[in-house]
């Protein structure tokens, strides 16, 4: 790797909204990169992104295509709600920009895989924001399973899980905008996560099945964290579970919920289980044999850290790929079969659980 220039790559951001400070926290620690533009329609978050991270005003747009034309951005973070990451990303290719998008890559697969052939014909990188897989937790497990410590994977088990967790912000619960509820927002980080540790095999097929039941009530009998969500807007579902199938005769089982009675009040975890052994991620334990003994281990560190690091480790990731070649841990191909099987699940859904060829 050669050696590390200082703001080589002028960035500007599409959406300012909560997703984009985590992302500005970690840029300002890269010395490659220099925010000058944010492009939101809300002017009131942008001034204060602005004074925060030191953006001049002049780089202020609450229309992204004049942003664009004027600023000029050599990188761009796509970081809007779902329903907007496809023209963003796309037009931000058009205009010669290098494209970070955020999970899940788009509404649908049709629209991800526009979404790369305009990077294609720009000749530009375009590289979907899966975060968790740069966690440190994945990443111990990944190197566990690459070196053949579970043998041939067989099963996978997902969780995404909130008790009581609709966000009462945003558009979550509005599926023309945001393509779904819990599934595509936080089933997508644990399905991700878990496709890539056990190598990102082709998905083939999937069946799914989702329920609302109580997402469109009014929120104020239940004590929760997040109360008084826009109940009469929501049109997504509560509970949503998958059954998916790859080409490796692998399986992955899945389940997400924003309101679901369980315990604890929120899971965020994957298993798997393979010939040899299996792991858990949200302990970093693997279990296997050794000796003629059933043996559990797992990392002598313990560093979960903070959840924002790994923002800086995929925006890191993403400059070092763009300037000095380095190989993306979440590359586009990854981010659309990802949204393939959030596709086939949905669909799968609106046919009564029966199951959905996924098309290459």
């Amino acid at each position: 790797m050669c050696a590390r220039k200082a703001k080589a790559l002028r960035a500007a951001f599409i959406g300012a909204g909560g997703i984009a400070k985590p992302h500005l926290d970690a840029l300002a620690r890269i010395d490659e990169v220099e925010v000058v533009a944010l492009a939101d329609v809300n002017t009131k978050v942008m001034e204060e992104h602005a004074e925060a991270y030191a953006i001049d005003s002049s780089g202020l747009y609450t229309d992204y295509k004049k942003m664009l034309a004027k600023v000029k951005p050599e990188v761009v973070f796509v970081c809007t709600p779902n329903g907007l990451h496809a023209p963003a990303s796309i037009a931000a290719s058009k205009a010669g920009a290098h494209v970070m998008v955020e999970k899940p890559m788009a509404m649908n697969a049709r629209e991800a895989k526009r979404m790369i052939d305009a990077a294609k014909k720009a000749r530009k990188k375009i590289i979907c924001g899966l975060q968790f897989r740069f966690d440190p937790k994945t990443q111990f497990l990944k190197k566990q399973v690459d070196a053949g410590q579970l043998g041939n994977i067989m099963f996978g088990r997902v969780q995404a899980m909130r008790r009581r967790g609709i966000p009462n912000w945003g558009v979550f619960g509005q599926k023309e905008l945001q393509g779904g509820g819990p599934m595509i927002d936080i089933g997508v980080h644990a399905l991700e996560m878990c496709h890539y540790v056990m190598g990102s095999p082709k998905p083939i097929a999937a069946s799914g099945m989702t329920w609302t039941y109580l997402g469109d009530k009014p929120s104020d009998q239940i004590e929760c964290l997040w109360p008084n969500w826009d109940h009469k807007n929501y049109d997504v579902e509560d509970l949503a579970v998958g059954h998916i199938r790859f080409d490796n005769g692998a399986v992955i089982h899945i389940e997400s919920s924003f309101i679901a009675h369980i315990e604890p009040t929120s899971i965020m975890d994957f298993q798997l289980m393979g010939t040899k052994g299996g792991c858990k991620w949200d302990s970093s334990t693997v279990s296997t044999d050794q000796h003629g003994y059933m043996i559990d281990y797992k990392p002598t560190y313990n560093t979960p850290g903070d959840f924002n690091e790994n923002f800086y480790r995929k925006n890191r990731n993403f400059i070092d790929h763009l300037l000095y070649g380095a190989k993306p841990i979440a590359p586009t191909e990854d981010g659309l079969m990802v949204q393939q099987m959030l596709d086939a699940i949905y669909q799968s859904a609106d046919k009564g659980g029966k199951e959905v060829r996924i098309s290459p």
